[in-house]
This record gives structure tokens, sequence and C-alpha cells, in this order.
């Protein structure tokens, strides 16, 4: 097992360029988003509104990369596996170090992840599916409109683990605990009633097998900025790449009924 530095430094190296589930278990992740300053307080207003998709973890001042109430001697230009690049809303590419593009007019916003409570579920017996499989989790974007702030406003992505009927409630119970990473389930079952067509066709990460005994569970997924970053197309800004967390130092259980 890798401690989140230890994680981090793997993956500064060069590595560790793969999805971070099941990598540093105990150790929180997050979500990452990456603005320009004017954009700063419309966000994270954002955030406040819709704090089951958007739970902030921690934030930068401007020009900051290093975070300072959860992570020490971390580099959030270069700890990430992959990071997304978008200019006006479109997707112009995927690097794994922004140091080269990185200026002291950027805010960073580090979100909770649904990594983070996985360990807790596989402690009490609950398979993660896209570990078994070696994938990177499914993620949906719905019909659930987040609450607008701002110049920002979107619909909610949620994550999906294939959960044994039997153990739906012990799942959400868990889960719960952790309302920082997202917390309890959003939803549960038939996935047409959050406007999810096809479960096979993820609009990020990857599918997975659902067994005639398993029922698709879905949380609230920190990948909802990237939908409204879409709708609000600022001339730049920078996220991780959808399954490639930034891993912290503090631990699952510090985030237990926060």
């Amino acid at each position: 097992m890798k401690t989140g530095k230890e994680a981090r430094l793997q993956i500064r190296k060069g590595k560790w360029s793969y999805p971070t589930s099941g990598i540093a278990l105990g150790y929180t992740q997050a979500n990452m988003v990456i603005l320009p300053q004017k954009y700063a307080f419309d966000f994270f207003l954002f955030c406040h509104r819709n704090p089951k998709p958007c739970p902030i973890l921690d934030v930068c001042e401007a020009g900051e990369y290093s975070p300072v109430l959860t992570t020490k001697d971390a580099d959030i230009r270069k700890d990430l596996p992959k990071y997304r690049i978008y200019e006006h809303g479109i997707l112009k590419e995927e690097v794994s170090d922004i140091t080269n593009i990185w200026n002291d007019d950027m805010v960073t916003f580090l979100i909770g992840c649904s990594f983070t409570f996985e360990n807790a579920l596989i402690k009490e017996g609950i398979e993660i599916r896209h570990i078994t499989e070696n994938k990177n989790v499914p993620m949906y974007i719905t019909n659930i409109e987040c609450i607008p702030a701002g110049v920002f406003n979107g619909p909610m992505v949620v994550s999906m683990r294939p959960i044994k009927k039997e153990l739906v409630e012990k799942a959400a119970e868990i889960t719960g605990r952790y309302p920082k990473v997202h917390g309890r389930p959003v939803h549960i079952g038939n996935p047409s009633e959050i406007g999810i067509n096809d479960i096979d066709c993820p609009d990020f990460g990857e599918r997975l097998t659902i067994n005639e005994d398993e029922v698709p569970v879905f949380w609230a997924c920190g990948v909802t900025p990237q939908a409204a970053l879409m709708r609000v197309k600022p001339e730049i800004a920078i996220t991780h790449s959808p399954g490639h967390m930034f891993i912290m130092d503090i631990k699952d259980e510090e985030l237990i009924n926060l």
C-alpha cells in the first residue's frame, strides 16, 4: 500500500499514468478544477450551492499550486496522472504536466471524489467492479440540473457501481458517512429515470459488467464541473482527466460525518 505522498511522487515521476482508483487505499482522492481568477467566486458559489456533486475539500489562492489544508509537499501541476485542458468549453488536449501553461492568475479547486469511500466498501465485502475489471469507473451526464451560480450552470454527472441487491442499503449506509466525498447515492436502479438512455455507453470512463443479481447504483460525481465548463466556455480551464485524481495526505476516516 502506498501513502498519498508516495503515490504522488510516483505520478510526478511518470511511473503511474492510469486511473487512481485502488491506489493509496485509505487516502482521500480529489477532483480538480483550475480557472482564471475572475471565475473563482462564481465557481465557489456554484460548489457551495451544489455540495452533493461538488463538495470542496481545499482551494488554492491565485498562483499557488500546493494545497494548504489537506496536503504537504504537493504540486498540482505535476501530481495528477492526466489533465484535461479546455479552451472556450472545447477539450483541446490531455497532458501529464501543466507546468508550461501555469500562470499566477490560476485558482485551483479540489473537490471530493467517490474513490475515497471505496476502501470502506471493500472492507465490508462489497466488490468495486471497476477495480476488479481494471477499468475506469463509468460516469454519465444526467437530466438532474444543478443550482446555477453566477455564470455557472449545468447537469449533474454521476458515477455508477454495480452492487448486489442485498448489499445496496449497506453500500448506501456506508457511503452516507462520507458527505464530503458525495455521500449516499443520488439514484438506485432504472438509469432512464435520471436521463441515462444506455448504461453500456458512459459519457466518461468505461463500461462495466452488471450481473443479474446486481443493481446499478449512482453517486454524484466531481466531473460535474466539467459539464458546466462546456456550457460556460471560459477562455481556459484545466481539470483532472476523469478517473485520474489528486491524492491527498488526509485519510478517508478523517472525513467521516464532516
